[in-house]
């Protein structure tokens, strides 16, 4: 990003937080290294200026269901959380509800934002790109990102 190659996303991906087992000791490793990383990360782009420019997006492909099952993990579930860092954000903090864990759908989280509504604002608001031809979708994008 400092070397100004005019690459506007930069992918990277950890693997294993599919924890059917041992969920607790697994997760706390990944989550300590997701946590350096990005503490690395933002460290790194505020020493240069460049932390307004940034966003950082985390996402799942999967969420986890809320009981733990017999083997001290979680199945896949339906809803997760997105986080977003960024000196550039429009509002910042926790931006929708957390999470009723009182309120479940047969075990699972009931989701309250859409995916694709996320991914829509992102395109439009950091990418300048037109979200319904990347994503072939139409729908409005928030305010926040």
């Amino acid at each position: 990003m400092k070397s100004d190659i005019n690459t506007q996303v930069y992918y990277l991906s950890i693997g294993s937080f599919d924890t059917h087992v041992n969920q607790n000791e697994k997760q706390q490793k990944l989550f300590g290294e997701i946590n350096d990383a990005v503490k690395s990360f933002v460290t790194d782009m505020k020493a240069n200026g460049l932390f307004n420019d940034i966003l950082l997006m985390t996402f799942s492909e999967f969420g986890r269901r809320v009981a733990q099952n017999a083997s001290k993990g979680t199945d896949h579930g339906t809803a997760n959380q997105m986080f977003f860092i960024s000196g550039g954000l429009k509002k910042k903090g926790i931006l929708n509800a957390l999470p009723d864990l009182q309120n479940l759908k047969e075990g699972d989280l009931i989701y309250t934002e859409d995916f694709r509504k996320v991914y829509a604002t992102v395109l439009k608001n950091w990418l300048n790109a037109d979200s319904s031809k990347v994503l072939g979708w139409k729908n409005g994008v928030y305010d926040f990102i």
